[in-house]
């Protein structure tokens, strides 16, 4: 399936990259400018109806911190992680706490899905 950008949450994307957590931005410092692996990963990517967290298009990964607005809503996340799923997405789920305290475990934990699911070449 189509991975489809919706250009309508552009700037709710942009209001949430102003409003980054603690735990987004300390992942975002260790993705971004292609630290992961050489991979390029965007932040709050508007994909479907959906804004994810992290986003990178060549492996067809997305990342998800999950906070506190994350409580009392297991049945949203897993419509949500579905949809995705259903466009040919995966999705890596982290808890806020654990990006903030163990964030080498995190990257290693990222760092080894792709290493054991490296994109198709075309």
């Amino acid at each position: 399936m189509k991975i489809k950008y919706n250009k309508k949450l552009n700037p709710l994307a942009r209001n949430l990259r102003n409003k980054s957590t603690l735990a987004e931005v300390l992942l975002w410092n260790k993705l971004k400018q292609r630290k992961m692996a050489g991979y390029q990963f965007l932040r709050q990517r508007p994909i479907g109806n959906y804004i994810v967290d992290f986003f990178c298009h060549k492996l067809k990964l997305v990342i998800e911190i999950d906070g506190d607005s994350h409580e009392n809503k297991v049945v949203k996340d897993e419509k949500r992680q579905n949809d995705l799923e259903k466009m040919g997405l995966t999705v890596l789920r982290f808890g806020d706490h654990a990006v903030k305290t163990h964030i080498e475990g995190i990257l290693n934990a990222i760092y080894n899905w792709i290493e054991e699911n490296p994109p198709n070449p075309l």
